[in-house]
């Protein structure tokens, strides 16, 4: 068995978390570049976790601009199990308030302008995303939002945008008739490419505003947005270390397979391989690159 590693991504303020101990910063260098910064490693109830802030400390990179790819791959070099994003985004539903949170099951991805595969040219992989979200880690952070008596949703649609803009009220309304519960600009390609890292992966959509499909309120301020993220970052820090105490010890198998994506994704053969392309994929794609 192995132990259970929890890592986070999500924004700077939440790393300052009660009861974390044996908090040291490093740096790890990734092959797919220099991910958004150093990996906080430090220990919850004795149980190792890992943080990255998705956007630097200091909020210093517009989400167009995230290295996605090297943010999973240091992660996974840092020995996480389990990804769970913790993310800011706006409501298309009325019932979700500000300060809701969304425990999404589902993407549709309408990012444009980043990086979505480790794999390509040299090394040709397809992996299934039709079930993006581990319903393992769905039923702890349920229990753990229960627990800390945080409004919670489970399951939900997130659709990711490009951004640094915000939507066109055309466009928020055409997201809300397509069935979606929640926007933002942070979880695509990172759901994708935590799948093919292999990584059993979870977001916790934390709402900020309603979007501007609200006629009863005012269009998205960034002003307006900051003061929920503050009640929404102490929420997530409850939610965060109650996950950590409750969770298992050691790491269980996800149901849907998230942990074995690339068994059968791979399609390229290793005679035709890239060589330098199979190196940098030693983290993300080791465990099944070593048994050709």
């Amino acid at each position: 068995m192995t132990d259970t590693v929890l890592g986070f991504m999500g924004g700077s303020g939440f790393y300052d978390l009660p009861g974390l101990t044996n908090a040291n910063w490093q740096k790890i260098a990734s092959p797919w570049g220099a991910p958004s910064d150093e990996v906080l490693f430090a220990e919850i109830d004795g149980r190792p976790v890992r943080f990255l802030p998705r956007h630097g400390r200091g909020h210093k990179i517009p989400p167009s601009a995230i290295n996605f790819r090297a943010n999973v791959d240091v992660m996974k070099r840092a020995g996480v199990t389990d990804l769970i994003s913790i993310s800011a985004c706006g409501s298309l539903k009325e019932a979700y308030a500000p300060g809701h949170f969304v425990l999404v099951d589902q993407f549709i991805d309408r990012t444009f302008a980043r990086e979505k595969s480790f794999f390509g040219p040299g090394c040709v992989a397809h992996v299934s995303v039709a079930d993006p979200v581990s319903p393992l880690l769905l039923d702890h952070l349920e229990q753990a939002a229960n627990a800390e008596d945080i409004a919670v949703t489970r399951g939900g649609t997130y659709l990711v945008m490009e951004g640094p803009q915000f939507s066109t009220r055309a466009e928020s309304n055409l997201y809300r008739s397509w069935g979606c519960e929640v926007i933002g600009m942070t979880n695509m390609p990172e759901a994708k490419l935590a799948r093919e890292a292999e990584l059993p992966y979870a977001t916790v959509a934390m709402v900020t505003d309603y979007d501007c499909w609200h006629d009863d309120h005012e269009s998205v301020d960034v002003s307006a947005i900051i003061a929920v993220m503050k009640g929404n970052t102490e929420k997530a820090q409850r939610l965060v270390v109650a996950l950590a105490k409750s969770f298992p010890r050691q790491h269980p198998t996800c149901p849907i397979g998230s942990d074995t994506a690339l068994e059968v994704a791979i399609i390229t053969p290793p005679d035709a391989r890239d060589v330098d392309l199979i190196k940098k994929l030693d983290a993300v794609a080791g465990r099944v690159l070593s048994k050709d």
